[in-house]
C-alpha cells in the first residue's frame, strides 16, 4: 500500500512540475495596449537633447535656432527671454518653447543653479552679442 501512495505521490508530482515547467516557457501574455487611436513613431534624425548645468546667474549670449528649441527645467530654476518680451522664471516640471529664428537667452535664476534639458529641432543657432547684467536683471540696457 505505501508503494502505491508513493508511487501515486512521485506521478502527481511529475504532473505538476510538468505542467509548472511547460507554463515557464510559454510566451508571456501580450502586453495590454499603450496607446487609444491610431499612433505613429516618428524619424527623429533632426532632434538633439543635451543636458546643461548652469551655476547662479550663469547664461547664454542672446541667440536662435532655424527650427526653435524646446527648454525643460530638471532642477533649480530658470530665467529665459525672448527679445522684446519680459523675462520668465520658470521652475521643475515646467517648460519653455522658442519658435524658429526668435533671440532669445536662458540660463539660471540669480541665487540658484539649474539643470536644463534643452531639445532642437535640427538646423543651426545663430549667436548675438553677450546679455548684460542690467538686461539679465530686468533693467533694460
Amino acid at each position: 500500500m505505501r508503494r502505491i501512495a508513493l508511487l501515486g505521490s512521485l506521478a502527481l508530482l511529475l504532473i505538476v512540475c510538468t505542467r509548472w515547467v511547460g507554463d515557464a516557457q510559454q510566451p508571456p501574455a501580450a502586453n495590454p495596449p499603450r496607446f487609444t487611436g491610431k499612433t505613429e513613431a516618428m524619424e527623429s534624425k533632426d532632434l538633439s537633447v543635451a543636458r546643461r548645468r548652469f551655476e547662479p546667474g550663469a547664461r547664454t549670449a542672446w541667440h536662435s535656432h532655424d527650427r526653435g528649441q524646446l527648454l525643460m527645467v530638471e532642477q533649480g530654476r530658470m530665467r529665459a527671454q525672448k527679445r522684446g518680451e519680459p523675462i520668465k522664471e520658470y521652475g521643475v516640471g515646467e517648460s519653455d518653447y522658442t519658435a524658429a529664428d526668435v533671440v532669445h537667452w536662458h540660463g539660471a535664476a540669480a541665487t540658484q543653479a539649474l539643470v536644463q534639458l534643452n531639445v532642437g529641432f535640427g538646423g543651426s543657432a545663430k549667436w548675438f552679442e553677450d546679455v548684460t547684467d542690467a538686461e539679465y536683471l530686468g533693467k533694460g540696457k
